[in-house]
């Protein structure tokens, strides 16, 4: 019984036409003597009808004694539904087959959980449906994901191919380079005591690439992090890895303007208008208090930093005297907040290193909180002009220096806005999709623990141009051509113009990151030996592609649109990986293990 039509295909036209289904029992229903099986596969599903005085006994019994998610071959006549019984839910609504032979090509145990309701399917534990993934992959959902990621991926290179890129592909045994995040090790059996890793990404192979000659690099490029797991990361996950060559920033941003209006097009079939709107790092921090803002809804944090200079309430006009600032956030209708929405502010406050939050609530006319007795009536003029404070609002405050101020409150904008849209009182349009450039990032960050400075991006990145000769003068003033890619408060990835002199980049790894000479020669010795035979500038960008495909599919979990992902505690629970493996697996690769010490 070779299928003829897969099951979301049969629509009208085909009444009459015997034809033969193949697929999965999605649900069967007995009702007045009749047999009712919906059967489904990849495409969609079709309902089928088994009718006593029809078909003999033993077909009618066979039907009776299946259960969700048999597999099945069923041959029958399309036939319009009974008038009334239309399924208006799925395209195959309008039609049904009648049964004249089936066969069953394998029957299925009782499910674990059921795949067949989409309601009671979601709210499964997540661990039951990882440990059997093959079944939750089954759910329509779970198949849309797979689809939708593989036709950006057929999107994602026809648009490279078209603006002239070669698909490159680089190696996944790499040696170590522990600045970045922790890596994964592979021992190497042939010369015991070394080890390859797992590239972090492929960037110094990229960079050699554009030496090569390639001038225009691309692939979809698999990654590995040995860090700590959430919603948006996995120690194993793609990205769109791309390199150019004899190319400034403005090349960058026309390239991935482009491919996201061709991704958002293939996918949701949305027009996405360009060019994407930029704003300075400093600008992002200031008005949003992250460097990823959400634009989608207000709530800016606003300076006060003039007006509480002088002011007796020591707290705001310490940290200003300190070299802080004051800022303020208002949470427009959020006068109601609980003692535990408060308490949960303040916990993201402290965990800045904050001592507390300071907060007005206005209710009943008037402003409640313990602060407002040391405003002047200026400061409090000043607040309701800027903050253009009504009935309901509540005010949130955050005194410190100039980076954790922003940290805080935008941390606490983003909890403050889902409360909001909880309480029906903040609406953000899913369908609603805002793109942003977010430039201009400090070049280094200084560790104050280890007295010396770090990489903000990654060492390869270039200072702009005029900012060169601050790098030895006063490096904090220095600015990174580095950038990223955000949309809806989420970095969908980030690059920068590379530095391609020699001299520079010994200078950003000896004399300001502080890597002693010896190290850099063990670790980048050939990209800087490369560099000698003429390396042309030249610049790149890596977009997350699992963070691409969940927005795109409208989740909050890049695990709902990887195939076989892993869980936060970075195991495989369908395969039980990872394992224990034989001792003489461990004697060829010269590895003994030890108990590990208790702390």
């Amino acid at each position: 019984m070779k299928r003829t039509h897969h099951c979301n295909e049969l629509r009208p036209a085909h009444i009459g036409q015997t034809v033969t289904l193949s697929g999965w029992v999605h649900s069967r229903r007995d009702l007045g003597g009749l047999i009712f099986i919906d059967v489904r596969d990849r495409e969609g599903r079709t309902q089928t009808v088994f009718d006593p005085s029809d078909l003999a006994k033993e077909l009618f019994e066979q039907a009776a004694a299946l259960r969700s998610e048999c597999v099945v071959s069923l041959t029958g006549k399309v036939r319009q539904r009974p008038a009334g019984t239309n399924n208006t839910k799925i395209p195959t609504g309008e039609i049904e087959v009648g049964i004249t032979a089936l066969e069953v090509l394998n029957m299925a145990e009782v499910l674990p959980f059921p795949v067949d309701d989409p309601e009671i399917a979601s709210k499964v534990n997540e661990e039951l449906r990882l440990q059997y993934r093959y079944l939750d992959l089954r759910r329509p959902e779970m198949v849309r994901n797979l689809r939708v990621r593989s036709k950006v991926a057929i999107a994602t290179r026809q648009f490279m191919d078209e603006q002239g890129f070669l698909e490159v592909e680089t190696p996944t045994l790499f040696k170590s380079t522990p600045e970045g995040a922790r890596e994964f090790l592979v021992p190497n059996r042939r010369d015991p005591g070394t080890f390859y890793a797992l590239p972090q990404s492929p960037q110094q192979f990229k960079q050699i690439l554009m030496v090569a000659g390639v001038e225009k690099y691309f692939q979809l490029a698999r990654c590995y992090r040995d860090e700590d797991l959430r919603a948006d990361r996995q120690p194993e996950f793609t990205q769109v890895d791309i390199e150019m060559s004899f190319i400034d920033r403005e090349d960058i941003y026309s390239l991935i303007e482009g491919l996201l209006k061709r991704v958002w097009k293939t996918a949701l079939n949305v027009e996405v208008a360009t060019p994407f709107k930029r704003i300075s790092f400093e600008e992002a921090l200031n008005r949003y208090g992250i460097d990823k803002p959400d634009t989608r809804f207000c709530m800016e944090l606003v300076d006060f930093s003039e007006e509480f200079k002088t002011s007796t309430f020591k707290v705001f006009s310490g940290a200003i005297a300190n070299g802080g600032v004051v800022k303020a956030i208002n949470a427009r209708g959020l006068a109601g907040a609980t003692q535990g929405q408060l308490e949960t502010m303040t916990e993201y406050a402290k965990g800045f290193g904050a001592k507390g939050l300071a907060f007005i609530k206005v209710e009943s006319g008037e402003w409640k909180s313990p602060i407002v007795k040391f405003f002047s009536e200026a400061e409090k003029a000043a607040l309701v002009a800027k903050l253009e404070i009504q009935e309901g609002d509540l005010i949130l405050f955050a005194a410190d220096q100039w980076l954790t101020a922003c940290e805080i409150l935008g941390k606490i904008r983003l909890y403050c806005a889902e409360v909001l849209k909880g309480q029906g009182k903040l609406t953000i349009d899913p369908a609603q999709f805002n793109f942003l450039w977010v430039i201009e990032f400090p070049l280094l960050g200084f560790d104050r623990e280890q007295n010396r400075w770090y990489s903000s991006h990654h060492p390869f990145t270039a200072p702009v141009s005029e900012d060169i000769p601050l790098l030895k003068a006063d490096p904090k003033k220095v600015r990174g051509q580095h950038y990223d890619i955000v949309v809806n408060g989420v970095e969908l990835g980030g690059g920068s113009i590379r530095i391609h002199q020699p001299d520079v980049q010994r200078t950003i790894f000896e004399e300001l990151l502080q890597i002693p000479q010896e190290m850099v020669k063990a670790r980048f010795g050939y990209m800087l030996e490369a560099f000698k035979f003429g390396a042309p500038p030249h610049g790149g960008i890596a977009l997350g592609f699992d963070r691409l495909l969940a927005i795109l599919c409208g989740t909050s979990s890049i695990r709902d649109v990887i195939a076989f992902p892993k869980t936060a505690k970075g195991t495989d629970l369908m395969t039980d990986s990872p394992s224990t493996v034989e001792p003489k697996q461990l004697r060829d690769l010269h590895i003994e293990l030890r108990a590990a010490k208790k702390e």
